[in-house]
């Protein structure tokens, strides 16, 4: 059985200089999702109901993830394990279509919900730490227990599809609508509305995400040197030449000539097929 290591300076030949003790967030279990998203309803800003009830079709824009809201909670049953629930809000930019050939931009919101179980082990310790303000007494933080902190970590969706279906009958509740939190509704400029009984917008989106469970831990980490900077800093006292500097910096060229090679994405013999089917 090996030795136990301890903080402290440490022999080693491979040019560790010391083993310390460091408190960070130690990741105790980790996924990562490729959602398609299929007919998220799209709530648009008021002003653009009636484009959208006089629109013939609607073709997909782009999209933004405004906010990811994420709760925690542990899973019955299983020790160790814990349900993250997540609400994406995006704001969604699409082509509306009508008698004319110039479309006319519409702008909405989409909400979308996901579940992952993801192992976040055990803690019961009770945490208290104090803020430090300059010129104040320092301030007593809430306590918390230790519990696991979800990250996740997502990028702006791709639009993969749009459609106008036309509805009847009784109009369903749009609590996704009234749920909204303020400051997502302020990224709109503009009230949302629910749109006309009659016509709704569905979207499809393409999802890229990776959620996490981390922990506080104190970890044993080796130490191989103080980070010392390499880099000199630039002067900005300006005493050096300008034209000096405007000559270190490497001509553009990619800017002006186009590449030579471009690789293509991967199933590109696949999707040019399907596309002159």
């Amino acid at each position: 059985m090996p030795e136990k290591v301890m903080p402290g300076p440490v022999e080693d030949l491979s040019g560790i200089r010391e083993a310390v003790c460091i408190h960070t967030r130690k990741v105790y279990d980790s996924c990562r999702d490729k959602d398609c998203i299929e007919d998220l309803r799209f709530y648009p800003k008021l002003q653009y109901v009636d484009v959208i009830n006089r629109a013939l079709s609607v073709k997909g824009g782009s999209a933004k993830l405004l906010y990811v809201y994420v709760d925690v909670e542990p899973v019955s049953f299983n020790r160790g394990f814990y349900t993250i629930d997540m609400r994406f809000f995006y704001s969604v930019t699409l082509q509306a279509y009508l008698s004319c050939p110039a479309p006319v931009t519409v702008e909405g919101l989409c909400v979308f919900d996901k579940r992952a179980i993801l192992f976040g082990s055990e803690g019961n310790a009770k945490i208290f730490s104090s803020e430090l303000r300059t010129g104040e007494p320092d301030l007593q933080l809430t306590s918390r227990s230790n519990l696991p902190v979800a990250v996740v970590e997502a990028v702006d969706p791709i639009v993969l599809d749009a459609r106008i279906m036309d509805c009847c009958g009784k109009r369903d509740c749009d609590c996704e609508l009234c749920e909204v939190p303020s400051f997502v509704n302020s990224c709109f400029d503009g009230e949302l509305s629910s749109g006309d009984d009659s016509r709704r917008i569905y979207v499809t989106l393409g999802q890229f995400s990776i959620v996490r469970l981390e922990r506080d831990s104190q970890l044993l980490v080796p130490v191989y040197d103080y980070c010392m900077p390499d880099k000199e800093c630039a002067c900005g006292s300006g005493t050096e030449d300008p034209c000096g500097i405007f000559r270190n910096i490497a001509f553009p060229v990619g800017e002006f000539f186009p590449p030579n090679t471009v690789r293509l994405p991967e199933n590109y013999e696949e999707c040019c097929c399907a596309c002159r089917k």
